[in-house]
């Protein structure tokens, strides 16, 4: 089921909405529920923190004007690679790339303008469709991400002919947090969880633990790509629902029609 637009008489009296993004960026979708009478439930299933190497990672952004595109992999991948970039600056005449809408802000909102980003499929397969990334046979591009990660535009890429280079520019790793109090009030505030990640999804279930899997299998789920839909049934999970992307407000929406037909 795919999501397409708010209804313009959303509200969200009374349902509760487990938000699982890092604590430093759940506070933009749970300002936006609580604006529709919504409660929102921050559960953060991921920590960011900075590389293992920062010092050696600092020194390969140093040479980033030796590429001609950067691309980077999500709003963290920009928050942590400006950060480590000499004097927190990126190189001008680097064309910068983003997966993503909110990536792309990201960039915006840091002072960069971005070259590339996908007019639809907000990931690595819509990145890979864009005409910039299509021919690209001689080109050294840099990917910035966390650790980890997909190598699918990574391959792709060099099966094109480019050279390519990973920055792994900041760590993602499973908070150390004591769900009892969660699980304790599940069935009565858990709604509806929302989740942006297979990262954060799995995060969760390990979180939970064995009380909590029958829990979630059985609670709406909100995802943001057919990926993630599938990851998510293979976990058991018994109601996916597609968000149109993975900001605050194609979040915001599909927590809405989902409420709106519930």
């Amino acid at each position: 089921m795919a999501f397409l637009s708010t209804p313009t008489d959303c509200s969200l009296a009374g349902i509760g909405v487990l938000v699982t993004r890092a604590a430093h960026q759940a506070a933009t979708l749970c300002r936006l529920i609580r604006a529709r009478d919504g409660v929102p439930l921050r559960f953060p299933t991921v920590e960011i923190r900075d590389p293992e190497e920062p010092e050696r990672v600092s020194a390969q952004l140093a040479r980033l004007s030796d590429y001609d595109i950067a691309i980077f992999i999500s709003p963290n991948a920009v928050l942590w690679g400006i950060k480590l970039a000499p004097q927190q600056q990126l190189p001008a005449a680097v064309a910068l790339a983003a997966v993503g809408r909110r990536t792309a802000q990201t960039l915006a909102e840091s002072g960069y303008p971005v070259d590339v980003v996908p007019d639809s499929s907000f990931d690595s397969e819509g990145l890979l469709e864009t005409p910039e990334l299509k021919e690209v046979a001689g080109k050294r591009i840099l990917i910035l991400r966390g650790n980890g990660g997909r190598e699918l535009l990574g391959e792709a890429l060099v099966e094109r002919g480019a050279m390519v280079d990973y920055a792994e520019v900041y760590q993602r790793a499973c908070p150390s947090v004591d769900p009892a109090p969660l699980l304790y009030r599940w069935r009565d505030d858990v709604d509806v969880v929302t989740v942006t990640s297979n990262i954060l999804l799995d995060n969760l279930f390990t979180l939970l633990g064995e009380v909590g899997r029958p829990l979630l299998q059985q609670t709406p789920l909100i995802v943001v790509s057919d990926r993630m839909r599938q990851h998510a049934r293979a976990l058991g999970c018994r109601e996916v629902y597609l968000a149109r992307g993975a900001d605050e407000q194609e979040l915001l929406e599909a927590i809405c029609v989902w409420a709106s037909n519930r």
